[in-house]
């Protein structure tokens, strides 16, 4: 039935009675569905789509009352007005126990049941778009998100999803670009915490006392500026997941107050004298190596054995080259349909150079690539003209010959000089050049830089 103002589904073995109200109902407006029995209804509810059932409490098969249970069980978005007969609170009450929107008596004042089928209709039809907004955010947040076949990137998967379901601290570890971000948000998706906030930020991003009040907040005037009082991120989070990303980068002071929020769920914002309390899961990322910050005495021993409960390594791309083709379809495809283009295909050229590439900016740098390309394209294929020089020049990978035209020379030249710059502070080092603390190891031993 077109414009239909939504589907309903009488059952009820008065066959007289049954066919008298779909016939009133379906004046009103509505696509009726009837069944005689409990089994009869069952199936249409597995047949279609119903969104409000008006069930006899007395049925030859089934007593109405359990009927409710199973349908709210097996179909929670489904609302139902139950029947009774003779004016039996008792059994209406029951009814709305076991998860009925409401109940109403046969013949008592027939006026009432279009005004509560509205009503009941209208929340199920609100009910079943929660559900799919629900379904759609965690296809895009979820694991779904996460694109690749290799054993790298699917052992990760597995691990994620099973950490995912308990309320255990994970720490995710990798170069920038690996996709850490994401896991987390597929991990909280999955979690009995997805209907609660995810709240992420960067510790890398913030001084020390800002990032004090950025996690825990502050009281009015706590410090020059504080005019009111606010709510740290922990806070915000409350029930739900707390993300920090480049955790590496703490302060000493706030390593011991994570801590004790691990510990403890509670925490004195700054200017308080009152503990807080929060009931928050945590996840947190860093591309640092934290056992050797550990040995350095930059980073709390004690805090890194709590946060290292579970860890979860996260492969560089060029560990898992199988997926690059996968990763630049699905990349081209987000982008070709945020800037409204149309790519029919990606020439050999093109897919080649990607997979041949070294990525030290992993999946981050693979996904700007692909937006510059399309941005870039005039036609509605993308091929190797499109990509960055780097791409057809590449740096050699043993080179220790010093060439003004050869890029490995370049830039082992240049991490040198960065090195230098900051009097071997290699953190500091890596932040200038814009790559994480991984791949500076990692190309301080590939050039033989020795700082």
């Amino acid at each position: 039935m077109e414009n239909s103002k939504g589907k309903l589904l009488i059952i009820d073995d008065e066959e007289r009675l049954r066919k008298l109200l779909a016939r009133i109902l379906q004046l009103e407006g509505y696509e009726v569905l009837e069944g005689a029995t409990a089994k009869e209804g069952l199936n249409k509810l597995r047949n279609d789509t119903i969104d409000v059932v008006i069930s006899d409490v007395k049925l030859p098969d089934m007593n109405g009352i359990d009927l409710t249970k199973k349908i709210k069980t097996d179909y929670p978005a489904t609302e139902i007005i139950v029947l009774t007969a003779y004016g039996t609170i008792n059994d209406g009450v029951t009814a709305i126990k076991n998860g009925a929107f409401d109940y109403i008596t046969k013949g008592d004042d027939n006026e009432k049941i279009i005004p509560l089928i509205s009503k009941a209709m209208d929340k199920a039809i609100l009910q079943r778009r929660v559900l799919e907004l629900e379904s759609k955010l965690k296809v895009k947040f979820g694991f779904d998100r996460i694109v690749g076949t290799s054993a790298a990137i699917t052992d990760a998967i597995k691990l994620a999803q099973r950490v995912a379901v308990t309320d255990t601290t994970v720490l995710l570890l990798g170069e920038t670009g690996t996709g850490k971000e994401v896991f987390a948000e597929a991990i909280h998706q999955a979690s009995p915490r997805s209907a609660k906030p995810f709240v992420a930020i960067n510790c890398s991003a913030f001084s020390k006392d800002l990032l004090e009040s950025e996690l825990f907040g502050h009281k009015a005037g706590a410090f020059t500026g504080a005019i009111k009082d606010k709510k740290g991120l922990f806070e915000e989070a409350t029930g739900g997941t707390i993300f920090l990303d480049e955790l590496g980068e703490l302060d000493h002071d706030l390593q011991a107050k994570l801590l004790r929020v691990l510990e403890s769920q509670q925490f004195i914002k700054l200017g308080d004298t009152k503990t807080t309390k929060v009931n928050v899961r945590l996840l947190a990322a860093t591309n640092r190596n934290l056992q050797e910050d550990v040995a350095k005495g930059t980073f709390r021993s004690d805090l890194f054995y709590r946060l290292s409960v579970f860890q979860i390594t996260l492969p560089a791309l060029r560990e898992r080259r199988k997926d690059i083709g996968l990763l630049a379809k699905y990349f081209v495809a987000y982008f070709a349909a945020k800037v409204n283009k149309q790519v029919a295909s990606l020439k050999s050229d093109f897919v080649e150079k990607l997979e041949t590439y070294n990525w030290p900016g992993n999946v981050r740098e693979l996904k700007n690539i692909i937006e510059r390309a399309i941005i870039l394209s005039d036609n509605n294929e993308l091929d190797a003209s499109l990509l960055p020089y780097e791409f057809e020049h590449p740096a050699a990978k043993n080179s220790n010959s010093i060439s003004a035209f050869d890029l490995a020379s370049v830039e082992k030249l240049h991490i040198q000089r960065v090195i230098n710059h900051t009097h071997g502070n290699r953190a500091e080092a890596a932040r200038l050049l814009n790559i994480g603390i991984a791949t500076l190891y990692r190309k301080l031993k590939e050039y033989d830089i020795d700082h």
